[in-house]
């Protein structure tokens, strides 16, 4: 059955979405509508748009054109209350290293209006299963990569929220930890929860994912379940499906040229 079909409530919903930087067109007329418990894989070519979509839609960037509605309200009607039930881990986030983890869970927890007791007990126990409580009073700074992200996904899963915005957060964390996180999306999904997933990893895309929806130069060119994707398009994974959908198909080529320069001796005029 199409997942529309059968889907809850809408929780966003966007409407002939478009945006333009100066004379560059990053966004088409995206129309799109995600209901309550869906995991959306949103993936597309660098350059695509993904980002930008996700910035709008956090209120990061105005001045577009078109309609984008979270839990019923026009975002551009300047109420930011939804952002109380929005979580966010970026792909890149500056965080404030300076801080301990205690330090910047408790601050993050008390700009969605949490009470920094409660904030800072649920904090513990979060990086308790995350394996991290023995730098829970540590500097940030010091951290590893794949810390640093745990801190991100716990600071984003604080607060409770209803609709998550993940960009490439599996970046950095060990198999284990990989394994938990997909595991924990899947159960708040089954909750009620709404994810937005971004992420260049297309195998776990594929298997996380409710909808997959792709962007190729600003446009949303499908929609639907990996299944469907699959009987739309030539039987592949996602990846390949990935490549028919934005026309790439150079890849073979492009690796011959390259490691040919490699192995190439200029000395001897082999380049």
């Amino acid at each position: 059955m199409n997942i529309i079909e059968s889907a809850g409530k809408p929780i966003l919903e966007i409407k002939n979405l478009s945006k333009d930087f100066g004379n560059n067109r990053v966004l088409t007329g995206i129309d799109l509508t995600v209901y309550e418990g869906e995991i959306i894989g949103y993936i597309g070519p660098n350059g695509a748009g993904k980002s930008t979509t996700v910035k709008i839609m956090l209120g990061l960037i105005d001045d577009y054109n078109g309609q984008i509605t979270i839990f019923g309200e026009n975002i551009a009607a300047g109420d930011q209350t939804y952002k109380k039930r929005i979580g966010y881990v970026p792909e890149t986030a500056d965080l404030y290293e300076n801080l301990t983890a205690q330090e910047y869970l408790v601050f993050i927890g008390e700009l969605y209006g949490m009470e920094a007791e409660e904030a800072d007990w649920k904090a513990l126990k979060l990086v308790r299963l995350f394996e991290i409580d023995n730098v829970y009073h540590t500097r940030i700074a010091s951290f590893s990569k794949g810390m640093k992200q745990k801190v991100l996904i716990i600071s984003s899963l604080l607060h409770n929220p209803d609709l998550l915005f993940l960009d490439e957060p599996l970046s950095g964390l060990d198999a284990n930890s990989v394994m938990v996180v997909k595991e924990i999306l899947a159960q708040l999904a089954a909750q009620g929860k709404t994810i937005f997933y971004s992420s260049h990893i297309m195998d776990v895309v594929e298997k996380i994912s409710h909808r997959i929806v792709l962007l190729s130069e600003g446009k949303l060119v499908a929609d639907g379940s990996f299944e469907e994707l699959k009987q739309q398009n030539i039987e592949g994974s996602l990846e390949e499906i990935f490549n028919q959908l934005t026309g790439f198909d150079r890849h073979k080529q492009i690796a011959e040229e390259f490691t040919a320069i490699v192995q190439g001796d200029r000395k001897n005029g082999q380049l």
